[in-house]
């Protein structure tokens, strides 16, 4: 599903122009990425899922093509771990 998509559903299911839908999109990503920067970055939504901020420690890996070693960066990424409605919806 696109973003396009998404914002068509929730204009329809809550009878609110295509406008207003993409606004409340952007303002509900923006916020949970606000969120997400602070150093304990988590959200929790009840029933769907949580976003977490992890760090990733620096690590070897492996050039696929050449086979060479090479050093990857720590660095944060984002972890999402679904409830238990998700979860049981699928």
């Amino acid at each position: 599903m696109t973003k396009a998509e998404l914002i068509e559903i929730m204009s329809k299911d809550a009878g609110i122009s295509k406008t207003a839908a993409a606004a409340a999109l952007d303002s509900f990503v923006g916020n949970v990425t606000k969120a997400l920067k602070k150093k304990d970055g988590k959200v929790t939504l009840v029933g769907f899922g949580t976003f977490a901020k992890i760090r990733r420690k620096a690590r070897k890996g492996r050039n696929p093509q050449t086979g060479e070693s090479i050093k990857i960066k720590a660095s944060n990424v984002v972890k999402f771990r679904p409830g238990k409605k998700l979860k049981d919806a699928i």
